[in-house]
C-alpha cells in the first residue's frame, strides 16, 4: 500500500438518537448492538471500514445524559474522550424531539476545540409538516456554528448517501491503526455479552434492562465427531434486584429462554456454526455503583453442582430452570 490513509469521525449526540445504527449503517455490519431504550450503548465502540488505501474509524459513544451513578460516570467520561483527538465529529439529533440541555451540554463541549462538527438531524421521516423540520435546522443553526446540517433517516436510508463524501473530506495521510479485515476492535467476548444485553432491552420492561451487566464466564470451540465445529459459551447475567431476577426469568424461566435463544440465533450466525449456550442469573444489588465487586457464581457443565460451594444444588442457593434440546441451558443463582 503506497499512500495509507486513516480518518477518525467521532459519533455523539443523545441517547436513542441512532448512533448506533448508523454506526452499523457505515461499517456495513452490525458491531453495536440496537434497541429502543435509550443509554443502549454503554462503552466506546470502535468501528472499522477499511476500502482500499482509505481506513474510516467510527466512534460510536454512549448517549448523553444526566450521570446517576458510577456508571454513568463513566459513560460521560467514554463521551468526553471519545470526541477529542478526531478528525471530524457527527452529532446525531432526533428530528421528533426539542433542542434540550442535553444538546446544549454537548454543543458546549465543541466550542472548546477545533474539531469541525457535522449536525445530522435523524429520523426524519417522521416528520410530516417539513416546516418543522426546517424551524429546528435553523434553531441548531444559530446555537453553533456547524459545516453542515445533514437531514437524514438512517432506517429509511434517507439522506445517508450524503455522510460518507462529507467525511472523505477530513481524510488524511496516516497508517491503518486497525486491522483492515476487521469490522470492529471489540473483543469477541465483549461483542457476544452485548448480545444478549441487547435481546435483554428489547424484550424487558423499561427499569429492568438498565440495571443489568453481561459478562462472558466462559468459552471454548470444540469439535464434534462429525468434523463439525461446535462453540460452548456461558453468560452471567447480573442484576440489581431480587424481584429482577424473578422478571428476568420469567414463568418456568420462559422469559430468559426467550433471550438465550435469540442471543444464540445471532451468535450462530457470527460464528457460522452452532452455539451451545448456558446462562447464569445473579443478584448483586447496586452494582452500578460497585463495579469492582464481580464473584460470580459458577456451575459444573452438566447443571448438577455448584463449583463455588462444591455441593449438589439447593433451593435456597441455586435454581436449575435447565433447557430442553435446541434451547440454552439456565441456571440461576441468588447468591
Amino acid at each position: 500500500m503506497n499512500n495509507p490513509k486513516s480518518v477518525f469521525v467521532a459519533i455523539a449526540g443523545r441517547p436513542n438518537a441512532g448512533k448506533s445504527t448508523l454506526t452499523n449503517y457505515l461499517v456495513g455490519e452490525k458491531i453495536a448492538i440496537v434497541s429502543d431504550k435509550p443509554q443502549t450503548t454503554r462503552t466506546r465502540i470502535n468501528g472499522v471500514l477499511t476500502k482500499g488505501e482509505t481506513q474510516y474509524v467510527f466512534i460510536d459513544t454512549p448517549g448523553m445524559h444526566k450521570a446517576k451513578n458510577k456508571l454513568s460516570d463513566q459513560m460521560l467520561k467514554s463521551i468526553r474522550e471519545s470526541v477529542t483527538d478526531v478528525d471530524v465529529i457527527l452529532m446525531m439529533a432526533d428530528a421528533t424531539k426539542k433542542i434540550s440541555p442535553i444538546e446544549h451540554n454537548l454543543i458546549d463541549s465543541f466550542k472548546d476545540r477545533k474539531t469541525d462538527v457535522i449536525l445530522l438531524i435523524n429520523k426524519v421521516d417522521l416528520i410530516k409538516d417539513k416546516s418543522e423540520l426546517l424551524s429546528l435546522m435553523k434553531e441548531y443553526s444559530e446555537l453553533y456554528d456547524f459545516k453542515e446540517i445533514v437531514p437524514i433517516s438512517v432506517r429509511q436510508r434517507i439522506g445517508v448517501e450524503e455522510i460518507m463524501p462529507i467525511i472523505d473530506r477530513y481524510v488524511k495521510l496516516s497508517p491503518h491503526y486497525f486491522d483492515d479485515e476487521l469490522p470492529t476492535d471489540q473483543a469477541e467476548k465483549v461483542w457476544l455479552a452485548e448480545i444478549v444485553r441487547e435481546k435483554i432491552l428489547r424484550n424487558m420492561n423499561e427499569e429492568i434492562p438498565h440495571g443489568t451487566a453481561v459478562y462472558v464466564e466462559t468459552m471454548e470451540v470444540r469439535q464434534k465427531t462429525n468434523g463439525k465445529e461446535i462453540v460452548d459459551i456461558g453468560i452471567v447475567i447480573v442484576c440489581e434486584k431480587a424481584s429482577h431476577k424473578g422478571m428476568i426469568i420469567g414463568k418456568q424461566g420462559s422469559m430468559l429462554k426467550k433471550i438465550g435463544s435469540e442471543a444464540r440465533e445471532d451468535m450462530q450466525d457470527y460464528f457460522g456454526c452452532k452455539v451451545n449456550m448456558q446462562i447464569w442469573v445473579k443478584v448483586k444489588e447496586d452494582w452500578r455503583n460497585r463495579e469492582s465487586e464481580r464473584s460470580w457464581c459458577r456451575h459444573d457443565a452438566d447443571g448438577t453442582g455448584c463449583l463455588r460451594y462444591g455441593q449438589r444444588l439447593r433451593e435456597d442457593h441455586c435454581g436449575y430452570v435447565g433447557g430442553r434440546k435446541g434451547s440454552p441451558t439456565v441456571f440461576l443463582c441468588s447468591e
